[in-house]
């Protein structure tokens, strides 16, 4: 019985061990996604914010979470204000009961070609909008697995992107998680923009003010000690602020 106790145990470690590494490839691969965030064909992004919209909408109602999220997305994917307002029709497009969702995850797989990347992509962002909420109803973990399905990810593959979302979900609400957002907030602050800026209008306060603040372009007014200290330190905090806000939203 004690041997059947330690054989038992050692399947679950064994069985934890996989379930881990799955999980740290997961995170791995979300750092490399972010990266070419901003690479994504205009056909992508169409059938994303439509898969989204009728995700969100399947059970019965967008949350202000949902919308949130989805334009969080917006911003990471680098869309101007032209084609922010095309996602959103896209999106509202998914909305409507009678949104081809399987032909246009197949679109998806399609244009992905021999890219698995591309189709972990797609099924991270649909998730991070439709686990923005408290809990899914079972009709969207259906819908959820259906587009699984269709690009040929796994239950495995699947409860790993779920568990990565949820656990970043959860640093979002710990104290640590408050003191990033407000890392975050004090960013936007110091580039003078707003959350919703989009990343050109973030890109030309940067510039702006790294122009107007740089020690070498006030040096021709005699400043004193005073004001050559105070442009370095406002420089520094410009330049910090712009750094971060590169990296959240995959600015190129």
């Amino acid at each position: 019985m004690l041997f059947g106790k330690i054989i038992g145990l050692i399947l679950v470690l064994l069985i934890a061990w996989q379930f881990y590494r799955g999980f740290r490839n997961s995170v791995k691969r979300f750092e490399r996604e972010n990266e070419s965030l901003a690479r994504v064909s205009d056909e992508f992004v169409r059938a994303l914010f439509g898969c989204m919209g009728h995700l969100a909408k399947s059970d019965g109602r967008v949350s202000e979470d949902e919308i949130r999220a989805a334009r969080l997305i917006m911003h990471r994917l680098g869309l101007n204000p032209s084609q922010v307002r095309r996602a959103i029709g896209w999106f509202d497009d998914g909305k409507n009961p009678g949104f081809p969702l399987v032909q246009t995850v197949r679109e998806v797989r399609r244009i992905s070609g021999r890219s698995p990347g591309k189709r972990t992509l797609f099924l991270r962002l649909l998730l991070e909008v439709v686990l923005a909420k408290d809990s899914l109803r079972r009709a969207e973990r259906a819908m959820i697995w259906r587009i699984c399905t269709e690009l040929d990810i796994g239950r495995v593959e699947l409860a790993q992107l779920e568990a990565m979302i949820r656990a970043q979900k959860g640093f979002k609400r710990s104290p640590a998680g408050d003191a990033d957002a407000a890392r975050l907030r004090d960013a936007y602050r110091a580039l003078g923009v707003s959350p919703e800026a989009s990343n050109d209008d973030i890109k030309t306060a940067y510039r702006r003010l790294m122009n107007r603040n740089h020690p070498d372009k006030i040096a021709g007014n005699d400043p004193s000690a005073d004001d050559i200290a105070e442009a370095e330190r406002r420089t520094r905090e410009v330049r910090g602020a712009y750094e971060m806000l590169k990296a959240r939203r995959s600015i190129r």
